[in-house]
């Protein structure tokens, strides 16, 4: 099936001072180069569009060209909240597509073999997510208190891209933008109107980075790669 991947990236950085995150440094290449490079890479991967601050969109792509990308085939401008920047992205993606890939800019580890693996997981079941199970027991907690221990069989952390059927995300979308819904999560469109989505074990290598001291653990797991 041919994908089209929305690479987000539209986001203000507070938690790292204002700097953008994704023009970042990392190895030999930017932050948001090593992104696209993991759906470069991929096969199953047909396009890349990217969601970001309309004055960062230069800088990606000159990062796009430096990095020999040959599948980006557009960027838009971002919305105020993550779900009206995916959904920007989403107007740019080609007709004939038959699965959408939704990814944090700021994951640049995803592996190439887990985003296939994801693909064809989206084939079978209509959606597909990346994710690792919970290592910790995890407490449900109200004004301070303990309410609640989840079975820490049933508990994953979802990471990105999460993959589905074009069909079933559009439904979705409209379902969310009828009733003025505005999820954090693009499981959660898919969710809202029933669809199936598969757990699909990535590593915990995949990490998103959110605060300066995530960079440097992105350098160390680079290397090691």
């Amino acid at each position: 099936m041919k994908t089209s991947v929305i690479i987000v990236c539209a986001g203000n950085s507070t938690r790292m001072g204002g700097v953008n995150k994704i023009l970042l440094p990392l190895g030999e290449r930017l932050v948001i180069g090593v992104t696209m490079l993991a759906f470069e890479k991929c096969e199953s991967v047909r396009e890349i569009v990217i969601s970001a601050r309309e004055a960062d969109i230069p800088a990606i792509q000159a990062e796009a060209e430096a990095a020999g990308i040959t599948k980006l085939k557009t960027c838009t401008v971002g919305g105020a909240t993550r779900q009206e920047s995916v959904i920007n992205g989403v107007r740019q993606i080609s007709k004939d597509t038959a699965l959408v890939a939704v990814h944090d800019g700021a994951r640049p580890l995803v592996k190439p073999e887990h985003i296939e693996r994801a693909i064809h997981d989206a084939e079978v079941f209509g959606g597909a997510a990346l994710g690792v199970p919970v290592k910790d027991t995890i407490k449900t907690v109200e004004d301070g208190l303990v309410t609640d221990t989840p079975p820490r069989k049933l508990l994953y952390i979802t990471q990105t891209p999460q993959i589905f059927r074009r069909e079933l995300y559009f439904e979705g979308i409209d379902f969310a933008l009828e009733h003025g819904l505005d999820f954090t999560d693009d499981c959660q469109l898919v969710e809202a109107v029933g669809g199936k989505i598969a757990m699909t074990t990535g590593d915990y290598t995949n990490i998103k980075i959110t605060t300066p001291e995530d960079i440097e653990i992105a350098e160390l797991l680079l290397k090691r790669s």
